[in-house]
């Protein structure tokens, strides 16, 4: 399982009501429903996902996240999580306003295009990166916005988006203390648990 996955258990109560954005197959809401005993829902947009989730039992619905959470009330979830799927979204901002209405606090992963090796591929290149970390050229990738830890701050700020707990996450475990102390630089992956 993803390193981001793993640290976002510790931020889901047991046995809350948890909403999964852009959930694939449902790996993730299998193994909270497993440990942390939650009721879970997941969204997704890819059919071969949603079929492969159903197949093991999860309550996954076919949705595209750039068209709203209208059908859930507000308030429906403990939980909203999001993970590597910020970037991905026609309109990140409108999609985190939504998750904050239907949860009550939210949980987004997403990797951090400022980070070090990024900025040095794009400076000493003059291509956009192309790694293990993140293996699309510009043509075929699903992100269609570049974010950084410092742009993520930024959004929450301006639309008065409280961040309760941050964790950052290195390449490595070893680059894990460098990664929170210089979040922007260092950390590949950045993980916020928000609420309004």
């Amino acid at each position: 399982m993803r390193q981001d996955l793993t640290h976002i258990q510790q931020w889901i109560q047991p046995g809350s009501r948890v909403l999964d954005l852009a959930c694939g197959d449902g790996e993730f809401l299998a193994r909270l429903q497993a440990e942390r005993d939650v009721k879970g829902i997941g969204l997704e947009i890819d059919a071969a996902s949603i079929t492969a989730g159903i197949a093991h039992g999860l309550n996954i619905i076919e949705q595209n996240l750039d068209r709203g959470l209208a059908n859930f009330r507000d308030d429906s979830f403990d939980t909203v999580v999001m993970a590597h799927a910020l970037q991905a979204v026609r309109y990140p901002h409108l999609v985190l306003d939504e998750m904050l209405r239907v949860g009550r606090e939210c949980i987004v992963t997403f990797p951090n295009f400022g980070q070090w090796r990024c900025r040095l591929y794009l400076g000493s290149r003059g291509r956009m990166p192309v790694s293990k970390f993140m293996p699309y050229t510009w043509y075929d990738t699903p992100n269609i916005h570049f974010c950084t830890v410092r742009d993520f701050e930024s959004l929450c700020e301006e639309r008065a988006i409280r961040i309760l707990q941050r964790d950052m996450v290195g390449p490595s475990n070893n680059a894990g203390v460098l990664a929170k102390a210089w979040p922007n630089l260092f950390a590949t992956t950045a993980i916020y648990h928000i609420s309004r």
